[in-house]
């Protein structure tokens, strides 16, 4: 299992953007986005793999996980 499958992705759309957002709620802010849902998701699983890759470079211990949690009682307890 990789690491980045601890962390809950989300894919929607933004009616203000008018395509699909990727984020990692309690990972990383920002994300990716784009036209296709299938893509943004692809591309958001790499985005938190080099995330999670970075965090270990500088020896910076990662977020708690989200995944298989309650996501908005997991983004309450890291803020």
């Amino acid at each position: 299992m990789k690491e980045g499958a601890l962390y809950a992705k989300v894919v929607e759309w933004s009616e203000e953007d008018q395509c699909f957002v990727g984020s990692a709620p309690g990972l990383l802010y920002g994300g990716c986005h784009g036209t296709d849902e299938k893509e943004v998701f692809a591309e958001l699983c790499q985005i938190v793999e080099e995330a999670i890759e970075l965090y270990q470079q500088e020896g910076k211990p990662l977020p708690p996980p989200t995944a298989g949690r309650d996501l908005a009682n997991a983004l309450q307890q890291i803020a």
